[in-house]
């Protein structure tokens, strides 16, 4: 499974003006996950924690 979008980023890019995305990024970053915080903590914990169908007719050995 593939995750995020395709991004042309552009090659001739300074190193000023990379380090201005990426610190837009991570800020936008750090605000989404201040407003969501807890509505995010479950979505990634039940999206890396496998669901475990029990049949409670079999035993569980």
């Amino acid at each position: 499974m593939r995750h995020g979008l395709d991004f042309i980023i552009d090659p001739d890019w300074s190193p000023e003006q990379a380090l201005a995305v990426f610190e837009l990024v991570d800020d936008l970053r750090d605000r989404i996950w201040s407003h969501y915080e807890r509505v995010l903590q479950q979505k990634l914990h039940d999206d890396r924690v496998p669901r475990l169908c029990l049949d409670s007719t079999e035993p569980p050995f």
